[in-house]
């Protein structure tokens, strides 16, 4: 068995030649995990698997994680996060834009960054998708170590310095470092965490630029969703102002196609990425999110985060 390796557009590989549902040698398994260090971003295609293979195989990246919220996951398989459209729960996420009705559509983000905790990453597998448009229900990724190899070496000796502060927040509205043109919240958008059976979390800040605990990689911790300050810039010499057109740069750097996937969904497909040096916008919370009544189905495994990358600031 020999895997082949195939570059997606911009970040991120393809990787084929295999068969999930066959026996992995401890060779096979140890190359799959140093692409994944490698290149964050692995797309596998055409894999017709159970449930229990996914977990069997998200396995070989790391320990798996619980969802924290039992009602998003299945009772048969609590290791499995069942994400859904289509569903009761579409009301929740519906979203205007530009006077367009859209379900699911959710900013550039890190799972968990809120947490100062992020898990370390994740495996999505289609089980149902149907597509109206070309365009609906992508899911994008963004390599944040190639996001910041790209700096000049000014600007990577100035955020060396720095950290940034990110603010859960249950309303898009309130988000700093989004892009809101166009946006109406739907009328049933949650206002407070518990209206979805959420914690309030406490601010965290991480390094602007952390060091990946693993692959050594330089990472730009920097992405929009819930990005809300710089702490303290004047004593790095930085204005407010000139810390809020920082942090604008950067939301604007990371997102330039060069450092971007979109990955659309047919059923079999399996994406893994590095929450540790990837963003993404998930499979059923995107940028294009989807239309109203369309239904998809995505299993979702989750590797453990073990290391705290941030810090949690203590409540004012």
């Amino acid at each position: 068995m020999k895997l082949t390796v195939t570059p997606l557009d911009n970040v991120g590989v393809e990787v084929s030649g295999f068969d999930i549902n066959e026996p992995l040698t401890d060779e096979i398994k140890a190359e799959l995990k140093a692409l994944w260090y490698e290149h964050a971003i692995l797309v596998f295609r055409d894999q017709d698997i159970s449930p229990e293979k996914q977990i069997e195989f998200s396995r070989i990246f790391g320990p798996l994680e619980l969802h924290p919220l039992k009602v998003t996951t299945s009772d048969k398989y609590p290791e499995l996060f069942v994400l859904q459209n289509g569903g009761p729960m579409d009301k929740f996420q519906t979203a205007f834009y530009k006077g367009e009705e859209i379900v699911g559509r959710l900013d550039w983000h890190m799972d968990l960054h809120y947490t100062a905790r992020p898990n370390h990453g994740a495996l999505l597998r289609a089980v149902v998708v149907v597509v109206v448009a070309a365009e609906d229900g992508m899911t994008g990724f963004g390599d944040l170590a190639k996001a910041y190899d790209a700096l000049d070496d000014d600007t990577k000796a100035l955020i060396e310095q720095l950290e940034v502060v990110y603010s859960f927040s249950m309303q898009r509205r309130h988000m700093r470092y989004v892009n809101l043109d166009g946006y109406e919240p739907g009328p049933n958008s949650p206002t407070k965490p518990t209206d979805i059976g959420f914690p309030d979390f406490s601010d965290a800040a991480y390094p602007m630029v952390v060091t990946h605990p693993i692959s050594g990689r330089k990472v730009l911790e920097v992405v929009e969703q819930f990005l809300d300050r710089v702490v303290t810039p004047q004593q790095f010499g930085l204005s407010n102002d000139e810390s809020i057109e920082l942090l604008e740069r950067f939301v604007a750097h990371v997102q330039k196609p060069e450092f971007t996937y979109f990955h659309k969904w047919r059923e079999g497909d399996m994406v893994l990425w590095d929450n540790w040096r990837a963003m993404h916008c998930n499979a059923l919370h995107c940028t294009t999110g989807t239309k109203p009544g369309i239904n998809r189905v995505i299993n979702r495994t989750t590797i453990e985060g073990d290391i705290t990358l941030g810090r949690v600031l203590k409540t004012e």
